[in-house]
């Protein structure tokens, strides 16, 4: 099993940045994926960024330019810098990871953006 454990949600005017953090325990393998994930409510889960264990990032295209994945694997941490932050990326943001046995999920942090 593997746990989550996110951090850095909460609201923050239009143009302004939020980091997010999330930590991952338990049984850790080496080569994995972990990102974050958005959803807001009535809508289905969307990719935000993704990025592997020998960092090689995936980001979505809404946020290309604005989001910076990155990792700590000495610390099996994933952190999502976002900048230029816009009204339409308020949603709840899932940390995500995955290896060969199964994906995960943390439990999701608000980011809500004021315009």
């Amino acid at each position: 099993q593997v746990q989550l454990m996110e951090s850095g949600g909460g609201v923050v005017q239009a143009g302004g940045s939020l980091r997010l953090s999330c930590a991952a325990s338990g049984n850790i393998f080496t080569i994995n994926t972990m990102g974050w994930y958005r959803q807001a409510p009535g809508k289905q889960r969307e990719l935000v960024a993704t990025i592997t264990s020998r960092s090689t990032a995936n980001y979505a295209d809404s946020v290309k330019g604005r989001f910076t994945i990155s990792r700590d694997n000495t610390k099996n941490t994933v952190y999502l810098q976002m900048s230029s932050l816009k009204a339409e990326d308020t949603d709840v943001y899932y940390c995500y990871y995955s290896d060969w046995r199964s994906d995960y999920w943390g439990q999701g942090t608000q980011v809500t953006v004021s315009s």
